[in-house]
């Protein structure tokens, strides 16, 4: 019945519809950005953790989402459709985060809304009760300090970025440009101490794993003897491992010594094997299990009336290729 109901829910429906079990009263809708994205899939681990202590309070932390995060408009349908059936709380990854926003005012929301793993815009605030996740301007920041230890004289890079609306990519954006640059709210970084993003870059993959191999592979082509270095501001890439290998099997006798970086946020299993092949040479973890669990147990404290922090913030790893076995032991 699971898989089924989360089949219906990548077809862009809306999947308890046709669940008899379904209550409204104590469901916990928990809407990520798209299904494909094995990131999510630790998010749905969370959830799923979380029922293990709901259940026997009645409530369900329900886990959906669109087919492919590539899909915005699909998740804002799929935000109304459970608005107009009716759940006690929801939790939301804004692939667009303006038309989330959008769609939460124009419903005119009264239940509990929170973000988790990515939030709205910061005027747009006021639509939720608390954000759950990663401090993303601070995974940027410590993407570009980890850039810096590895290239301390500065070079030509890239960052890879997922959807152009998508706030926490853009945050995590912001903070390796101020870190690098050392200035605030750099827009493009343009030789400020020494780093300069090569004109094609920032590369948009709208969280589609092929499509990010291919523009990567596309870039490194056509800038063979300029560019230094990729950013990964997600790490959607390294989530197909074996285009991601043949991407960067050309240049991988240069990062073996050190002439050419990549530092990508984010350290699942396909990641951490590429790190401990030296194929990537950091990783800044988020905790995707424990956001989906924390923003199931925020919602049901929301849905009973108690009051939660604005920002709940579940922390990051640094992962190397001297920690890579150890770094995730907390």
């Amino acid at each position: 019945m699971k898989k089924a109901l989360m089949c219906l829910a990548a077809i862009g429906g809306l999947a308890m519809l046709a669940s008899p079990a379904f209550a409204a009263d104590k469901t916990l809708a928990l809407v990520v950005k798209g299904l494909d994205n094995p990131y999510f899939d630790l998010m749905h681990q969370g959830c799923d953790r979380a029922n293990k202590e709901l259940n026997k309070e009645g409530y369900t932390c329900y886990y959906t989402g669109p087919a492919t995060a590539a899909d915005e408009s699909a998740e804002v349908q799929l935000i109304d459709d459970l608005l107009t059936k009716g759940v006690s709380a929801i939790a939301i990854s804004p692939s667009n985060a303006p038309a989330v926003a959008e769609v939460l005012r124009r419903r005119n929301v009264t239940i509990p809304v929170i973000t988790a793993d990515a939030d709205l815009l910061p005027k747009d605030a006021s639509l939720r009760k608390s954000y759950v996740g990663t401090d993303n301007y601070d995974l940027g920041v410590k993407l570009g300090e980890q850039l810096k230890l590895l290239m301390p004289k500065g070079g030509n890079i890239c960052l890879v970025m997922g959807n152009p609306a998508a706030e926490n990519i853009n945050q995590r954006a912001q903070g390796t440009r101020d870190v690098l640059s050392g200035k605030k709210g750099i827009a493009k970084l343009a030789g400020e101490n020494g780093w300069q993003e090569i004109s094609a870059c920032p590369l948009y993959v709208n969280d589609d794993a092929a499509k990010a191999n291919q523009m990567m592979q596309d870039t490194l082509t056509a800038n063979a003897n300029s560019l230094d270095a990729f950013v990964l501001e997600g790490g959607w890439p390294l989530f197909a491992p074996q285009a991601y290998s043949q991407v960067v099997a050309p240049i991988m006798q240069k990062i073996q010594d050190g002439k050419f970086v990549i530092v990508s946020a984010d350290t699942l299993g396909p990641e951490l094997q590429a790190l401990k092949d030296h194929k990537v040479n950091v990783l800044v973890g988020q905790r995707p299990e424990e956001m989906g669990y924390r923003a199931a147990m925020v919602m049901r404290d929301l849905a009973e009336g108690k009051t939660v922090k604005p920002l709940i913030h579940t922390g990051l790893d640094t992962c190397t290729w001297k920690n890579a076995d150890t770094c995730l032991k907390h």
